[in-house]
């Protein structure tokens, strides 16, 4: 089960998020323009490595300060999947949380959640030579904040029975959806060894907590918390909604 749509809650034109999904597949196709030791080394060079941020390990003629990989980490992406799956999260639940905040503000805002998602998986491996890449750190901090917005909001999801003998979408409530979602961020982290997961559960974590918490100083004013957009958990309806990539 996985989101493809939500309703539109929010007027105007998500300008920011368009721009983050644009920059983020710009830099994909940078990465993988490289040959292949050089793509190898530009996910050193411009990912998260955890021992060099905190200086226990050296990346030899870095290009940037290590400080600045927090930044440049949440542009570069592992591969298609990774890129891919990102940027529809961003694009479903980034839009409403855009508007909410203002572009400014939510820029802002995504950085800040970025940050603290990069430093939640960091401290607990300051040693680690493994680089963090992906942009899913920033948009656990969306969802994060879109579950206090607007936790009764639907958002459709398609549900998959492998191999594919059903499938089917329908409407669920935000807050069924992404609760779940930070129940498996946890639980995976819990059953995994942070050096061996292979994905940063904790960072999802530790964004999806930050957006929660720093939601409420970033949101204008006019915007409530709890906003009651639609009460039923599940609803199959078909309604004025903003269409996904799948119609």
């Amino acid at each position: 089960m996985f989101p493809i749509s939500d309703d539109k809650l929010e007027p105007g034109t998500p300008i920011v998020t368009w721009g983050l999904i644009a920059a983020s597949v710009l830099v994909f196709f940078w990465q993988y323009s490289l040959p292949p030791g050089a793509a190898e080394r530009a996910v050193y060079r411009f990912g998260l490595v955890p021992g060099v941020l905190f200086g226990t390990t050296q990346i030899p003629d870095a290009p940037v300060p290590a400080w600045m990989t927090v930044i440049s980490s949440m542009f570069m992406h592992g591969g298609l999947a990774h890129l891919g799956g990102n940027m529809l999260y961003l694009w479903i639940f980034g839009d409403n949380v855009e508007l909410a905040m203002g572009r400014l503000r939510f820029l802002a805002f995504y950085l800040l959640t970025g940050i603290a998602a990069a430093l939640s998986h960091s401290l607990l491996v300051p040693a680690s030579t493994v680089p963090l890449v992906g942009a899913s750190g920033a948009i656990s901090g969306v969802l994060g904040a879109y579950l206090l917005l607007y936790p009764h909001g639907r958002v459709r999801v398609l549900f998959v029975i492998v191999p594919i003998i059903f499938m089917r979408s329908f409407y669920v409530s935000a807050l069924v959806v992404l609760g779940l979602w930070f129940a498996m961020q946890v639980a995976s982290g819990l059953m995994s060894p942070v050096e061996e997961a292979g994905i940063a559960f904790w960072a999802h974590a530790g964004g999806f907590v930050a957006g929660m918490v720093l939601v409420p100083f970033f949101k204008r004013r006019e915007v409530p918390l709890f906003h009651k957009a639609a009460p039923k958990i599940f609803d199959g309806r078909e309604s004025g909604r903003r269409r996904g990539p799948w119609g």
